[in-house]
This record gives C-alpha cells, structure tokens and sequence, in this order.
C-alpha cells in the first residue's frame, strides 16, 4: 500500500514554483493511503481504504511512501508488524509498533490479525524534526475490517498512538534496528576511504532578483558543501566517454568535508550556509 502526499494543485507546479523562487516547496494539503486522505479530513471518510481481513490469518503488507517530501512514521492499531523487508532486500524480522518510510522507500511487515474482531485503523503522520521548518502535520487513515462490526462509523474503529512528529529517537530506532540476514562480506582491504555529509544551504539572490528562501536565498542542496551544477553542453558520462571533459567537469569532487563541524547540530556557523557551485566528479 502507498501512502503519499495531495495537493490543491498540480504538484507539477508546485516544484516549478520552488525551482523559480528558490523556496521550500509548498507543504502538502493531505497525506494519504492508496490515494485516500482518510476519515480525519474533511469531505474524505466516504472514500477511506478499507481493507477487509479474517481473523487469524497473517498478511504481508508491503508499504511504500509515495510522498515527495514527507518522511512519514505509519502504525496499525492493536497489532504488532514484524519488518520482513525494506527496498526490495529480505531483513532480519524485527517486531515494531511503529514504522519510519522515507520518501521512495519501501518496507514489508507480516501482521498477524489476532485481536478482538472489529475495526482498527493504520495510520500515518510526518517525521519532521527540522526547527522552524513547516510540514504537513496531518494524519491520514485506513481501515482494516475484521468484517464483524455493524457500525461502519469512526468511532467502532480504534486509532494507533503515533509518535511526536518531531521523534527522532523513535525515528533511530527504528532504522538502526534493520539487519541483513546474513552476516556481510567486506573486503579485506580498503583503496580508498570516502566520506559524504548531504546538507541543503544557502545561495544569495541574484542581484535585482526576488528568491523565496529564508532572507531573499535560494535553498540549494549539497554533498561535501558542493552544489552540483548541471552541464550545459553535454552530459557528465558523455564527456567522460568520448574524452571530451575539459570544460564540462572537473575531478576534484572532494572525498571529505572541507570543514568539519557538527554535521547535526541544530545551529551550524552562517559561515558554512553557503555551498559551492561546480560541476566536479570524483
């Protein structure tokens, strides 16, 4: 099952805006479940996912999060899933009450349906931990319907405690306790040691322009403090290929932060807001 992000727009136009003006996209209007905000918006709960189960039974569930920008935390009311799966890759199961899906990732759960007959709700909400940053602070639902209720009213169905969106232990928690099935291999010896921290700064306006970014900035994200510049002329492989580089890109991507700082402290020096522009390759 998807859940993503809806707007009263076309999403197409709000990343077009963001890339105009150099601001954060515009935060969604509603989460939702394969499709459907859910019972908790307005106009909405006729069109709920329901998902009708049988009592006893164990069901995989694979999860995706289809949003563009939302990392979301998704919990099922009274039941435990068991982790089975992430990114198309088999895992050690572990036993959660609480997912954490980044945007494009995927997660399996087996849930075994073995509680008292009736309705429970799924439901999702943001992992936004960044401060002073807005976000879509709604909670989209689905149902799943042991089929012995008469009701089909909210109220029958029980709702999940999901976490403060703002959670991140939760959030480490959970990604730290994935594990392989099998111990990995390593290589005996390692060539070459890279290092990248992935960041968004800060780039001034143009002069005589308006940018939507905090203080008349553009947001511009970056590896190792450099923000990739697209070529203007041929693409990076193009050029590597044919041997036709200089001018195109440079080699000197760097295999290190060129300033170390705490990489996830909350106040990071103005100094370092600022990437550099390049077209650089390792």
């Amino acid at each position: 099952m998807g859940t993503g992000e809806w707007w009263d727009m076309n999403p197409i136009d709000v990343v077009r805006t963001a890339t105009r003006t150099g601001a954060a996209p515009n935060i969604s209007d509603a989460l939702t479940v394969n499709g459907q905000p859910g019972d908790l918006y307005k106009c909405s709960s006729n069109d709920t996912a329901t998902f009708p189960v049988k009592s006893g039974e164990t069901n995989l569930l694979r999860f995706i999060n289809a949003a563009l920008n939302t990392e979301l935390f998704v919990s099922l009311a009274g039941h435990t899933m068991t982790v089975v799966g992430a990114d198309a890759s088999y895992t050690k199961p572990y036993s959660t009450s609480v997912l954490m899906i980044a945007p494009g990732q995927t997660t399996d759960v087996l849930v075994t349906f073995d509680q008292p007959p009736g309705r429970y709700y799924l439901a999702a909400r943001a992992y936004a931990s960044a401060q002073g940053v807005p976000f879509d602070n709604t909670t989209t639902t689905a149902i799943f319907d042991y089929g012995a209720t008469s009701s089909s009213s909210s109220s029958s169905s029980a709702m999940p405690t999901l976490p403060a969106y703002n959670d991140t232990a939760t959030a480490t928690t959970f990604t730290t306790s994935l594990r392989g099935l099998r111990k990995a291999e390593l290589p005996s010896r390692v060539d070459e040691n890279l290092f990248f921290t992935v960041g968004v700064g800060l780039f001034n306006c143009s002069r005589g322009q308006s940018c939507g970014g905090p203080n008349n900035t553009r947001f511009a994200a970056s590896i190792n403090n450099v923000s990739f510049v697209l070529p203007s002329t041929v693409s990076i492989l193009q050029a590597h290929y044919g041997g036709a580089q200089q001018g195109v890109f440079t080699a000197d991507f760097p295999a290190n932060p060129p300033v170390q700082f705490d990489y996830t402290a909350q106040n990071v020096s103005r100094a370092l807001w600022q990437p550099v522009p390049g077209t650089k390759v390792y």
